[in-house]
């Protein structure tokens, strides 16, 4: 004999079903907007190339999105969404040609560095998109590509040299004796003192021919050596400086002209606004602050946040 109370127990499973079908039916109409405008000045590059950066980048980072079916269920749509609004504000292969030549060689620059480092493409996006994939031999093709655009080095070119090491001298001079430091637009004030910090790594930007090397305060030395890297402990900070690759008369490269160095602080309080590091960098050997207002930051945080899974650093330090 059935009782209230067995048939009721009997109906809760399909009222809890039925709640969550309306549910997931309604949150298919909360949906944010994904357009394609039209493409108006798309990237031109070799077919090889461009056919890689169709297939792994195209869906989030140009005009020409291809959303599949299951790209359109909710709430799958609104991570897809995410990954495209944000992709087409850093980079837009669709509006490419509007771009200076000197920021399209530093995009694609970064952009494969951010796949070198496997920070790109996503993984949640790869992996409901396995074709974005980017093997071994995609990476060397576009590493060759971007190795393309690097100034040609001419061994033993005097005059570049003698500027360089003019502006050294110079540099040195006026970095050392500064009556007040330069301070960014957030704040954050110039550190002559990253010249006695340890070196804990080396990069080289193949695009535009220049070479940086990335200092690290005590209290990064001491992290990397206890390896307490991921996250850095505050008080962490980094220099990383740039300057020109230079060819000398027997082929050696070597550092000429200073271009800039850039600073990342780590605070997660002082600085949780901005991932939980402050950001600065100063340009030239007059160590002009970079930016127009505090909001430069926003620009540092987006080329980092895909390494958000390594503390936001790029570069792994070389083992003391």
């Amino acid at each position: 004999m059935n009782t209230p109370n067995s048939n009721l127990f009997k109906r809760k499973p399909i009222v809890i079903g039925a709640i969550l079908l309306i549910g997931f039916l309604s949150i298919q109409f909360i949906r944010p907007q994904i357009t394609n405008p039209p493409v108006t000045a798309e990237i031109e590059a070799p077919t090889e190339v461009k056919s890689i950066l169709t297939r792994a980048c195209y869906d989030c980072h140009s005009n020409e999105t291809n959303l599949r079916w299951y790209d359109q269920i909710s709430p799958v749509y609104w991570r897809v969404a995410g990954h495209v609004n944000t992709g087409r504000k850093h980079l837009n292969f669709s509006n490419w040609k509007n771009l200076a030549p000197a920021d399209q060689k530093a995009m694609l620059w970064e952009a494969v560095n951010q796949i070198a480092a496997g920070a790109m493409p996503i993984k949640d996006y790869e992996l409901v998109h396995p074709s974005a994939a980017i093997s071994k031999s995609d990476l060397e093709i576009l590493k060759k590509y971007v190795s393309s655009f690097s100034p040609k080095q001419i061994p033993g070119d005097t005059a570049k040299i003698n500027a360089a090491d003019k502006q050294y001298a110079h540099w040195q001079k006026t970095t050392t004796t500064l009556a007040k430091l330069p301070k960014a637009l957030n704040g954050i004030t110039y550190i002559p003192d990253y010249k006695n910090w340890e070196t804990i790594s080396t990069t080289e930007r193949f695009d535009n021919g220049t070479m940086r090397v990335i200092f690290g305060n005590p209290i990064a030395i001491k992290a990397i050596r206890e390896h307490h890297i991921n996250p850095w402990p505050n008080g962490t900070t980094f220099a990383k400086v740039a300057w020109d690759q230079v060819t000398d008369k027997d082929g050696n490269i070597h550092t000429g002209a200073f271009k800039q160095v850039e600073y990342m602080i780590k605070d997660d309080k002082k600085y949780a606004s901005t991932a939980g590091w402050g950001w600065a960098r100063f340009k030239t050997d007059k160590l002009v602050p970079y930016g127009k207002t505090a909001l430069f930051t926003n620009e540092c945080v987006s080329c980092h946040k895909p390494l958000s899974n390594t503390d936001f650093v790029f570069t792994s330090p070389i083992e003391h």
